[in-house]
């Protein structure tokens, strides 16, 4: 038998040691964040605002803009999952907290009752989990057309609903950022079950159906990407700032000859001898494949093209148009939401939240 020799272990006293500086990041504009909430609130009329926050408040995280958000005027949060619920009570009663999934086990409905957050009911088992486990106040999901979580509005005269302590009686618009008739034929089903249940407010509208007028508004709007630079709808062009900015740094940079190419597949080969930096950004922070192609990086007002596939932890840019760039020389990644969406045919919802861990921990 072979033994793999081993180096003497090692006590390393790691005191002394600090973690360098990253070669990616990601700043949020709290100020922005702000803004668009306050733009929100005052286009949502006489209803109160709330802010959707779930997915780490859409990849920009919850300690950075829960904060920013309450201070603003948010009383009410909006998560998914119950496992966000902990660190949004740092900074949030625990009753501000409503989440959407609802009680999915009776583990969600001793979780629910132990923290003070509020579930969201989706449907009757949920609601006999919810009374049955000893719940109290709640909110109530109804489903006017999206067909993915609630109540059947037929539904709602169930005893077990009756019974429930209601505080939101909510429903989701399917097509808020389009002109199509069924914006109103949601109104008019949500307009039908508020008369048929109980309950001490009232909510449709997300980003896109705020746009859509005082009719959507009731008692509570939800809105969720327009509060991170999002613009679901042309209303809010010049009205919603852009939250989210992206700086990654060139780590090496090297000359090209004709006919070399870059990355995987040599999708791109050089047609005469350019310079390039590799800069140290990819798919696993959250930028896509997607956006390679036709996309630019910027130092300045000056463009650097993206030549070949974006790879995991890297992509590598033309620097004919900035030849005094080095390594460790940083680059602007445009990350203006509604731009990069149509540059790149990925929703703006998803450029935002597919931002990787490590830069959102930078």
């Amino acid at each position: 038998m072979v033994r793999r020799q081993t180096s003497p272990t090692m006590s390393l006293d790691k005191s002394f040691l600090q973690t360098p500086s990253p070669t990616h990041r990601l700043r949020v504009d709290t100020d922005a964040l702000a803004n668009n909430w306050r733009a929100l609130d005052a286009v949502s009329g006489d209803a109160s605002t709330g802010a959707a926050v779930k997915a780490d408040c859409y990849g920009l995280g919850v300690d950075t803009c829960i904060p920013v958000l309450r201070d603003a005027g948010a009383e009410t949060f909006f998560a998914a999952h119950w496992s966000e619920v902990p660190p949004l009570l740092n900074h949030v009663a625990a009753e501000q907290v409503a989440v959407l999934h609802g009680p999915v086990t009776d583990e969600d409905v001793r979780f629910a009752i132990a923290t003070g957050a509020r579930p969201v009911i989706n449907s009757i088992e949920q609601a006999q989990r919810w009374k049955e486990g000893g719940g109290a106040v709640c909110h109530l999901m109804v489903d006017t057309g999206i067909n993915r979580l609630g109540a059947a509005p037929s539904e709602l005269s169930d005893p077990i609903f009756q019974s429930l302590d209601i505080d939101i009686l909510m429903s989701h618009l399917a097509c808020a950022d389009e002109d199509i008739p069924m914006n109103a034929r949601q109104l008019d089903a949500f307009r039908g079950a508020t008369t048929m249940i109980e309950h001490r407010r009232s909510s449709l509208a997300n980003s896109a159906g705020i746009a859509l007028g005082a009719d959507y508004a009731f008692d509570l709007t939800r809105p969720g990407i327009a509060l991170y630079g999002g613009v679901p709808r042309s209303e809010f062009a010049g009205r919603i700032r852009q939250v989210a900015f992206l700086e990654a740094a060139i780590i090496q940079t090297r000359t090209l000859s004709i006919g070399e190419s870059v990355g995987y597949n040599a999708q791109f080969t050089a047609d005469r001898s350019m310079r390039v930096g590799t800069v140290s950004l990819g798919y696993a922070d959250g930028f896509l494949r997607a956006r390679g192609n036709g996309f630019a990086l910027r130092v300045g007002d000056v463009e650097l093209p993206l030549l070949g596939k974006v790879s995991m932890d890297m992509i590598v840019v033309d620097l004919t148009n900035a030849p005094e760039l080095g390594e460790g020389d940083w680059l602007d990644v445009p990350f203006s939401l509604p731009d990069a969406a149509q540059q790149s045919s990925v929703s703006q919802y998803e450029l935002l939240t597919v931002l990787g861990q490590r830069l959102r921990s930078c």
